[in-house]
Parts: structure tokens; sequence; C-alpha cells
């Protein structure tokens, strides 16, 4: 078993007006071993967040309404709302909240929200001085950081704060939705270092969500790529970055500026709406290879180190190789 392991997990939110319940996530499935990072990418409302959510339990207005989840071979979902909090929020599992550097509190210093954190957890006390400024040293702080209040810090400095918050009672699993948001590419790239650190150094299992590709390449190990509620694709990086299966993977990659080689792709069209869902292959009525199997929802089919959800592998396309799509596939198909 893995250190982290989630089957089949969904989760829906009430419909407005009556209408029918938005499925925003369905049978999401992924493992990580302690100290990895697993990449959720997609585009905006895909359900990356509400993975990440759901896995925190801080679903607001929704639901998880099947499969299950577990860390270190423990069940997330099994017990009651208050041994979650008491035994798990924060202190096994954190999360960085996508702009998060906007929930400080201006009127409090670092040090005193960080001895909030603490207290709230209930590890105040004694040994609460020592475990604030560990905690800011490791996100690379100065402790006179402490005595400022955030409107006298630059954004990277906030955002090395929030990591700091979701640190600081040393937690197997941090969750960061968005993470280098807003941040200019210097700043970017210091965070993506300093979470790479973090799993490296302290064995720091990681969930990284975003929106852009290039930041998970430095960070993770695995990646799932998420469209219209579903995983469409998991495996390991490498793989992923440098043989992608599934039509919508490999038209998020081609969208990638580079500084040579061909001009960046584009995925034409908007994804659907997920109030209900529509039947079949979600990205069929984008897909420029997609065929009359995609009218049924394609299972996951096994790929190295993972699955596929994309009728072109049903006949064992996804191989073992970093190409992946061998020529079993239909001409012309996909789904």
């Amino acid at each position: 078993m893995a250190f982290l392991e989630v089957d089949g997990l969904s989760a829906e939110y009430a419909g407005a007006g009556g209408a029918p319940p938005v499925r925003a996530l369905e049978g999401a499935s992924l493992r990580a071993e302690r100290g990895e990072c697993i990449g959720v990418a997609g585009a905006s409302a895909c359900g990356k967040s509400t993975l990440g959510l759901a896995i925190m339990r801080s679903l607001r207005g929704g639901a998880v309404t099947a499969g299950s989840a577990s860390l270190g071979g423990d069940s997330v979902l099994g017990p009651s709302d208050a041994e979650f909090d008491a035994a798990w929020r924060w202190k096994r599992i954190s999360m960085i909240f996508q702009g998060a550097m906007s929930s400080l509190d201006p009127v409090f210093t670092v040090r005193e929200q960080l001895a909030e954190a603490l207290a709230v957890h209930g590890a105040g006390g004694g040994g609460a001085d020592a475990a604030i400024e560990r905690a800011v040293e490791s996100v690379g702080l100065d402790a006179g950081v402490l005595a400022k209040y955030p409107h006298e810090l630059s954004g990277g400095m906030k955002q090395r704060v929030v990591i700091a918050l979701a640190l600081i009672l040393r937690p197997d699993l941090v969750i960061a939705d968005e993470p280098t948001t807003a941040l200019d590419v210097l700043v970017q790239a210091q965070i993506v270092r300093l979470l790479g650190r973090l799993k490296s150094d302290d064995g720091t299992t990681l969930m990284v969500i975003t929106h852009d590709l290039a930041v998970l390449s430095e960070l993770a190990d695995q990646i799932a790529v998420m469209y219209a509620g579903q995983i469409v694709e998991f495996g390991p990086a490498d793989r992923v970055y440098r043989g992608p299966l599934h039509p919508y993977t490999q038209g998020l990659l081609s969208s990638i500026p580079t500084l040579r080689g061909p001009r960046p792709g584009h995925i034409a069209g908007s994804p659907p709406g997920l109030s209900p869902p529509p039947e079949g292959c979600r990205f069929a009525a984008l897909c420029p290879r997609a065929f009359e199997r995609c009218s049924d929802d394609p299972p996951e089919f096994p790929a190295r180190g993972g699955y596929v959800k994309c009728w072109l592998y049903e006949g064992g396309a996804a191989g073992d190789g970093p190409g992946g799509a061998g020529g079993s596939a239909p001409a012309g198909g996909a789904g």
C-alpha cells in the first residue's frame, strides 16, 4: 500500500435553484509514497481544488459521495468530524489554500498568527516559541519577520509565512493549492525550490495543485491531469511529460511556450458543464481524434506507473515505454 492512496473519490455540490447537483469530482484515483510530490494539473473549474478539499475534509457546500482516501494506511474519511479535527487536521494533513496570502490577518504580527495556529490545534504552551522559530526557519525566513505585520512583507515573504503556517505542526501531507499564483517569476522559482526542499529534506509528502505544468516539471514525481471533474491521466512525471497519452494532456503540453521549437498550440472550445456532466468521454466534443467508442465513458486503462482514461488504449496501446501510444489504437480515434 502506498503512503497516500485515493481510490474512486467523488464529490458534488448542490445545484443552484433546484438544478441537479454539480458533480465536481468523479472517480479520482491516485497514489504516492512518503516524500513524493503529486502534481494535479488542469484548467480552472476542472475539479483540482475540490480534490484537495475533499482529502482535507474542508468542502463547503459540498460532500464526498463515493470512494476512499488513506494516509499511512489510516482512513482519512472514516473518523468523525470531531476525531478528524482533533487528530488529523493540521497535525497529519494541512493545506495551503488558494489565494492564501490575502488570508493573513492584517492586525496581528506573524508571531501572533503562528502562535494562534498552535493554540487552536492544542499545541501551545512551553514549546510554542521553538516551534514558531523552527517553522519560519524551515521556509527560509529570518526570525526578525516574526515581529512584522503582513503589510510589511513582500508577496514572496507572505507566501512563505503561509507555508510556515501549514508546516508548523509538521504534518505528513501538505496540499498546496496554486502556491505560486500572483507571484512574479523570480519569487515563483523561490517557492518551487522551497517546496522541493520540503519533500527532499523533511520527507513531507506534497500535493501541488496548479494550472501551470511548467511549475510541476520542477517538483512532481507523479502527475494527475484533470479534465471536467475526472483524472484523465495519471503516472510518473517523466512518462507524462515525455510521452503524454491522453489527447487532453497532449494539448496541454503543446500549449506551453518554449524558447525554441514550434509555435504553442491551444485547445479550442470550453469544457462541458457538470450539472449534470455529459455522457461518455467528457473530452470527446473537443477531441480532434474522437470516434464512435467515445460515446461511452472510458475506464482507466493501465499505463506505465498509472492509467489513462481514453478509448485509444482499449487494446493495451499504452504500453510500458515513454512514448506509450502504440499501434493498436483505431486510426484517427481517441476520446
